[in-house]
């Protein structure tokens, strides 16, 4: 299949993307790829060499732009066929006028996701998802530290329901305050790609 991803990326205005009643920095834009390029990504993600999956638990996961660490990553060229995806999601200025370098591929059976979480300092303060396959719920959650949450933040538990595939969320600056758990429900075989901005 040709790359469709030549096309000219379409420019979105972002405010009227947030998602009410969830973290406040929290965006989901329907159909931020068409069909076709779901369908290109998905078998690119399956044409990757077996050595590029990790087996970890509820998930398989494909790494590509580098090795992170805390004192830098020591970068990879991402493939051309990520290349062109992460560059519009840096179109959207998300990553603070920087370009992502990062991308994370995971692959979810249906029913499986992985418990609340926080991606850590390398990965903050902007998490993005291509999504491809099915809907998704993700779900956010106040971490538990032991004290009640402040009368601001009552809620517990904010929940984006991503009703169909290729869609693209955009979560910033949450992480100090929400854990994600994601997915939490998916129909079919579902793969999400993650491109983030690593220094």
């Amino acid at each position: 299949m040709a790359d469709p991803c030549s096309e000219r990326p379409k420019v979105w205005a972002m405010e009227p993307f947030r998602v009410a009643q969830s973290p406040p920095t929290a965006y989901y834009i329907p159909d931020f790829i068409s069909e076709e390029e779901e369908q290109y990504l998905w078998q690119q993600v399956y044409n990757a060499p077996k050595p590029k999956w990790t087996q970890l638990s509820g998930r398989r996961l494909q790494n590509w732009g580098g090795l992170p660490h805390p004192k830098g990553m020591v970068a990879e060229k991402l493939p051309p066929w990520l290349q062109c995806y992460v560059d519009r999601v840096s179109s959207l200025g998300v990553f603070g006028g920087k370009a992502a370098n990062h991308v994370l591929v995971n692959e979810y059976q249906p029913g499986q996701g992985i418990m609340p979480h926080e991606d850590g300092p390398l990965y903050y303060p902007t998490v993005t998802t291509i999504n491809l396959g099915s809907h998704t719920l993700l779900d956010f959650y106040h971490p538990v530290t032991g004290e009640a949450p402040p009368e601001s933040q009552e809620v517990s538990l904010k929940r984006i329901n991503q009703n169909h595939a290729a869609a693209l969320q955009l979560i910033l600056h949450v992480q100090s305050q929400w854990s994600p758990k994601f997915p939490l429900l998916n129909e079919s075989q579902f793969c999400s790609i993650l491109p983030f901005f690593i220094p």
